[in-house]
């Protein structure tokens, strides 16, 4: 993207982002590109906890501005266990009552644009 994310496709964009950090950083231990590979594999991360456009986290409960509706069903049931989860929990616009500190959200769209909606499942769904 023009913020610096090596994006591959829509659905859950940060997942190969992460992998491709990861796997550049093992090559550059086996002398593949040593210094450049670690230097991407850092800016892809970076963009991930808040160096992007938005200058916000994609890892809930980290950095600035963090995802507060990841979209995933436990998460956005009643913090009360006596109420019924069911579809209204996960179209409720509130934060989610339990936070999945450290969960990485899907991330953004292909001009680094973000919503922080639990229905969107594309963008907001728990990559790793």
């Amino acid at each position: 993207t023009l913020g610096g994310l090596a994006w591959r496709d829509t659905w859950g964009c940060l997942r190969y982002s992460a992998n491709a950090a990861f796997i550049a950083i093992v090559a550059e231990q086996h002398g593949v590109m040593v210094g450049q590979a670690r230097t991407w594999a850092e800016g892809q991360i970076n963009y991930m906890l808040g160096t992007n456009p938005r200058g916000s986290s994609y890892v809930v409960g980290f950095g600035n501005n963090p995802p507060l509706r990841p979209h995933h069903r436990a998460a956005s049931c009643p913090a009360d266990l006596n109420q019924v989860c069911d579809s209204g929990s996960l179209s409720s616009p509130d934060p989610n009552p339990h936070v999945l500190n450290g969960a990485l959200v899907g991330g953004p769209d292909g001009n680094d644009q973000w919503v922080d909606d639990r229905e969107d499942y594309i963008s907001n769904e728990v990559a790793t």
